[in-house]
C-alpha cells in the first residue's frame, strides 16, 4: 500500500484532503468535517508531519507558494494553448481555430495576460521565446529581455557607503529599476516571421477584454493587497487597481482597462514603433525620470534603439532525448542542461524520487551547476561567457568528480569550462523575483510556441504609465547590485550602460543595445528523433532552472504523464536550504538528509508550470497546467 499524506485545502465546493501516492496527485471529498480532522489525526499520530519551520514568505519573494487546487486534465487533436489565467488560454484557442499558428495563438494568449494577470508579466517587461518550425525542424529562440539604459553605471544601486540598497522596498520601486521594455518587440518579430496572422489579428482578444472587463481572480486580489503599500504610492497605479474607498480590488470586482485597450489599439494600428518611439514613449521616458520614488535615467534614444533579437539555442542531450532552451542572456538552458549532464552521470540506471540518497545528489548537481552559473553567465553581448564550455559533456564528468555525492554537503566553488575567457571574474549574487508567467502553444501543424515572460518583481516597479495603462517593469535589479567580489574581481552579471554591437545575435550583428540582466527562465523544448515532444516552463525566479530539472527527470525515468509530474512535490535547495514542498510523501527522507549536512525546509512553492505534451502515436495533446496557481488550458 502507498505510503499515503493527507493535507487540508479550503476548495469553494466543500471540505478536501489531498492524497498523494508516489507518483500521482488526486483528489478526493473528505466527505465533512470530520473526517477532515482524522485524516489531520491520523498524519500526526503516525508521525507524517514533522514540526518543521515554514519557509516565510518574505517581501523580496512576492509570490504566495499554492496549496494544490483541482485542475482538469484537457486532451485535443488539433490545438492546445496552456497559460497562467483561462481567459489567456481561450484566447489562443480562438486564434487557432479562426487559422492562426501556434506563434500567432502564443501572442494573443500573452497580450490577455497583460490584462488579467499584470503582476506578472506584460508589454512593460520582457521575455524569452521559443519556436519549433514543423516545417523545417528548427528550433528559433527570440531574447525580448530588458536592456539598461544607457547611462546607467555600476553603482545604481549602491548606497552612499558604497553597500546595495536594501531589496525591499527600496531596490525595486519607482525609475532607477526600470529597464527598456523587450516583450513587445518580441512578440510582434515572432508573428510577423513565423506567424500567420497581423498583430492586430492576435491582439483583438486583449482589447476586447480590456475595454469590456473581467473579473477579479483570488490571486490577482491578494497580490494587490499584499502590495497595497508600494502600490499607493503611484496615482496612475491608484486608479486603476484601487476602489473608491481607496482599497485594492478584491475577487470577483469588475475591472475595466480603458487606458490599456486604447493603448492596444494604437500598437493594433501602427506596430511597435507606437511603443518605442512617439507619445507612449515620451510617457514612458516621462514615468521613469519623473518618477515620485527613485526616478531613473531612460531617454528616448533607449527606447528607439530596442531591439528583440534572433539568438542560437543552446542544445543538450538526455538519455536520447534532445533539450533545447534559451541562451545568455538567460541562464536557463545553459544551467538547466549542465545540470542534466552531471546528473546523468550520476543516475546511470535509475532514479528514485522519494530516496535521500537521489535527492542529496539532484542538490549537488543543483549546487555545481549554479555554482558555474553564479560565475561566468551574464549578456554574452558585453561579457565573454563560456557557454559552450558549460554545456560539454566531458566537462560535466568533471564536474560530477568533485561533488561530494555520498559525503554530507560541503562549499562548492566553480569550475573552470573549456574556452574559459582569460580575463578573471568573480562570483556574483542576483536577488531574482518570481513574478513571471509561462505559457505554451500548439497548433495542428505541431508548430510549437512557448515563452516565459516577467515584470520581476509583482506588479515590477509599482508605476503604471498614466494614460496607457501597463506596469513598468524593475528588471535592473536582476543584475548584481555590487560590481565587484571581496577580491575587487569585476562580476560578469555587474550594472553597465552604454551601447555595445551586438555579437551573438543572429538577425542584426551590427544593432546596438545595452546590457541585458542575467535571468533564469528557462522556456524548454524536448524533442526526440527531431520530433516535439514536450514544451515546458515556469516562473519561480532561480527555481525554475530546478522545477524543470525535477520534472524532466519524473518524466524520463519513471514515464509520469506531465500532469502528475507538474502536481508531484518540488525540491529545491537555494540559498543553502532545501526546500520540500508538505505534499512530499515520505516526511521520514528529512533525517537523513540532515545527517548528509542539509538545512530541510518544509514549505509551499511558487511554481507556475504550464506545458503541453504531444502524443505522436494517437496524435493527441496533453495539457499540464500547476494546481500552484491559476492557470488553464483550452484545446479543440
Amino acid at each position: 500500500m502507498p505510503h499515503v499524506i493527507a493535507l487540508p485545502e479550503a476548495m469553494k465546493d466543500g471540505t478536501r484532503c489531498l492524497l498523494y501516492d508516489r507518483t500521482r496527485i488526486r483528489w478526493r471529498p473528505a466527505g465533512s468535517l470530520i473526517a477532515y480532522a482524522a485524516w489531520i489525526v491520523l498524519a500526526v499520530g503516525l508521525g507524517l508531519f514533522h514540526p518543521r519551520p515554514l519557509l516565510g514568505q518574505t517581501q523580496a519573494d512576492p509570490e504566495q507558494g499554492g496549496r494544490l487546487r483541482i485542475v482538469e486534465r484537457v486532451t485535443a487533436r488539433q490545438g492546445m494553448v496552456v497559460a497562467a489565467n483561462s481567459h489567456a488560454a481561450r484566447a489562443g484557442r480562438e486564434i487557432l481555430q479562426a487559422g492562426g499558428n501556434a506563434v500567432d495563438a502564443l501572442a494573443a494568449a500573452h497580450f490577455v495576460l497583460n490584462v488579467v494577470e499584470p503582476q506578472s508579466s506584460g508589454i512593460g517587461g520582457g521575455g524569452f521565446l521559443l519556436i519549433y518550425r514543423a516545417d523545417s525542424g528548427q528550433v528559433v529562440t527570440i531574447d525580448g529581455r530588458e536592456e539598461a539604459p544607457a547611462a546607467v553605471t555600476p553603482d545604481l544601486f549602491l548606497g552612499p557607503d558604497g553597500r546595495p540598497e536594501p531589496f525591499f522596498p527600496d531596490r525595486i520601486t519607482g525609475g532607477r529599476a526600470v529597464g527598456v521594455p523587450g516583450l513587445l518587440k518580441a512578440l510582434e518579430k515572432a508573428v510577423r516571421q513565423y506567424g500567420r496572422m497581423s498583430l492586430a489579428q492576435v491582439l483583438a482578444p486583449a482589447i476586447r477584454l480590456a475595454e469590456q472587463g473581467f473579473r477579479v481572480s483570488p490571486r490577482l486580489a491578494m497580490l494587490l493587497a499584499r502590495h497595497r503599500e508600494r502600490l499607493a504610492r503611484f496615482p496612475a497605479t491608484k486608479a486603476i487597481y484601487f476602489d473608491h474607498r481607496g482599497q485594492t480590488l478584491q475577487a470577483g470586482a469588475m475591472l475595466r482597462q480603458p487606458d490599456l485597450g486604447r493603448t492596444f489599439r494604437l500598437i493594433a494600428a501602427k506596430g511597435s514603433d507606437a511603443f518605442y518611439r512617439g507619445a507612449i514613449a515620451r510617457d514612458i521616458v516621462a514615468s521613469v525620470n519623473r518618477a515620485p520614488v527613485r526616478p531613473g535615467r531612460m531617454t528616448l534614444d533607449d527606447l528607439a534603439g530596442y531591439d528583440a533579437v534572433l539568438r542560437e539555442p543552446v542544445v543538450g542531450s538526455f538519455r536520447g532525448y534532445q533539450i533545447y532552451g534559451m541562451g545568455p542572456p538567460s541562464s536557463g538552458g545553459t544551467t538547466l542542461i549542465e545540470m542534466m549532464n552531471i546528473l546523468e552521470s550520476q543516475f546511470t540506471h535509475r532514479f528514485d524520487p522519494e530516496s535521500a540518497t537521489n535527492v542529496h545528489h539532484f542538490v549537488q548537481a543543483a549546487r555545481l551547476a549554479y555554482a558555474d552559473r553564479r560565475r561566468y553567465l551574464a549578456d554574452p553581448d558585453f561579457v565573454p561567457v563560456p557557454w559552450e564550455g558549460l554545456l560539454d559533456k566531458d566537462y560535466a564528468k568533471s564536474r560530477a568528480e568533485t561533488g561530494a555525492w555520498e559525503q554530507a554537503l560541503a562549499p562548492v566553488e566553480p569550475g573552470r569550462p573549456p574556452g574559459l575567457p582569460p580575463t578573471a571574474m568573480g562570483d556574483g549574487r542576483s536577488s531574482e523575483s518570481a513574478s513571471t508567467t509561462h505559457l505554451v502553444a500548439v497548433d495542428r501543424e505541431r508548430n510549437v510556441a512557448t515563452a516565459t515572460s516577467s515584470i520581476e518583481q509583482a506588479f515590477g516597479s509599482g508605476m503604471v504609465v498614466p494614460g496607457r495603462g501597463f506596469f513598468l517593469n524593475n528588471e535592473l535589479t536582476d543584475f548584481n547590485a555590487r560590481p565587484e567580489d571581496g577580491s575587487g574581481r569585476p562580476v560578469a552579471n555587474r550594472v553597465e550602460g552604454g551601447k555595445l554591437a551586438r555579437r551573438t545575435a543572429l538577425d542584426a550583428p551590427e544593432s546596438l543595445g545595452g546590457k541585458r540582466p542575467l535571468s533564469s527562465m528557462a522556456p524548454t523544448l524536448m524533442l526526440r528523433a527531431g520530433k516535439p515532444l514536450l514544451a515546458i516552463g515556469s516562473p519561480g525566479g532561480p527555481r525554475i532552472i530546478q522545477y524543470v530539472a525535477w520534472l524532466l527527470l519524473l518524466m524520463i525515468y519513471h514515464d509520469v504523464d506531465l500532469q502528475s509530474a507538474i502536481e508531484s512535490p518540488h525540491v529545491t535547495h537555494l540559498g543553502g536550504k532545501t526546500v520540500l514542498e508538505p505534499h512530499w510523501p515520505d516526511h521520514s527522507i528529512i533525517a537523513a538528509l540532515e545527517d548528509l549536512g542539509h538545512e530541510v525546509v518544509i514549505a509551499d512553492q511558487n511554481s507556475g508550470m504550464h506545458g503541453v505534451w504531444i502524443d505522436w502515436e494517437t496524435g493527441l495533446l496533453h495539457s499540464g497546467v500547476d494546481p500552484r496557481r491559476e492557470g488553464a488550458a483550452a484545446g479543440y
